[in-house]
């Protein structure tokens, strides 16, 4: 890449936006968390949000930034450690009344001293793993490892994403409480695959995040805070609706699968007045911002100078990190 001329250069560079674009419009839409398709729009979207330099770095690699903005969701099958990291059950640490944050510390040592590493592994880390992985994105930036920064970076978008979801912030994340099952994937997924072509998600541009630990808390606050219209609403268009009409079915490739109606979903996204559009929204923005963050903290490394590392035992070496983390059981309150 080196010894490339800039004509040279500038013709590799459409050719992997090319490939880019290419990619994209070939993606089908899956049906897993905020639906691979969420999760991937988030992604590529953040890129445009991010500065020139930045951003035509990430956009030679958009076809892995985008793909790879799915693997936290895949590897939750053959990773222990892995679910607790994309939701939060705060009710866990509160009763009705109460502030759902008087007892949960924001700094992690804080939080396991409260409540023990075990318990907030029980009930999910989403938060305090999106402010570790920044330190991993940061770094990977200022060892101008192109392999861990766009591994990182991926990833990273994933997380940020499963915490602006209202339904990653409760133990009833499914409705499974309230007679309400499948809720989870009506409003990550269904609502997405039906409407995200409406969606506006021209947003921008990218900010330097002072605090990513507020800011991440800051996502779970307003998650937190839109859980109670997530149920409500959800019980209020159901009763407007013949139980015959609420369903349908539909092909999943060659098989026949009952899903939420057109009908009942429409009615479903007009009484959330755009809520999940906001909540994307917000999330491009934010992951955006986390990369823009993790670069310019780590000292705004030339981009141009980054190399391919060394990818084997990388998955080990982040599992072995983890498992290592503080585990001490305080026998006290936080209050």
């Amino acid at each position: 890449m080196a010894n490339l001329s800039i004509s040279q250069r500038f013709k590799l560079n459409a050719f992997f936006l090319l490939l880019g674009l290419l990619f994209l419009n070939n993606q089908k839409p899956n049906k897993h968390s905020w639906g691979f398709v969420g999760h991937e729009r988030i992604n590529e979207f953040a890129i445009y949000l991010l500065p020139s330099k930045l951003q035509a770095f990430f956009i030679q690699h958009l076809p892995y930034i985008v793909s790879q903005s799915v693997a936290p969701d895949k590897r939750r099958y053959i990773s222990e450690i892995e679910a607790p990291r994309h939701y939060i059950d705060l009710d866990h640490y509160y009763v009705l009344g109460q502030d759902p944050f008087w007892n949960l510390p924001q700094n992690w040592q804080e939080a396991v001293d409260c409540h023990s590493e075990d318990t907030l592994q029980a009930y999910g880390i989403v938060p305090w793993h999106v402010i570790h992985m920044k330190y991993r994105l940061q770094k990977a930036f200022e060892q101008k490892d192109l392999t861990r920064t766009l591994k990182y970076a991926a990833e990273i978008g994933h997380y940020i994403a499963d915490a602006h979801v209202p339904l990653h912030t409760t133990e009833n994340y499914n409705g499974q409480f309230t007679n309400q099952l499948g809720i989870h994937g009506l409003w990550e997924s269904r609502l997405v695959e039906i409407e995200a072509d409406n969606f506006n998600f021209w947003i921008g541009p990218a900010q330097y995040l002072p605090s990513v630990q507020k800011a991440i808390w800051s996502v779970i606050h307003s998650s937190h805070a839109a859980l109670d219209s997530v149920f409500k609403l959800e019980t209020l268009v159901s009763a407007q609706i013949l139980a015959s009409q609420k369903y349908s079915y539909e092909y999943r490739g060659s098989t026949l699968t009952k899903v939420y109606s057109r009908e009942f979903c429409n009615k479903y996204h007009h009484a959330l007045n755009g809520m999940v559009e906001r909540r994307m929204r917000a999330a491009i923005l934010m992951v955006s911002s986390v990369w823009y963050t993790a670069w310019v903290d780590a000292g705004q490394p030339n981009l141009k100078e980054f190399q391919i590392s060394n990818y084997e035992n990388l998955e080990s070496q982040d599992l072995d990190s983890t498992r290592k983390a503080n585990s001490r059981w305080k026998q006290r309150s936080c209050h």
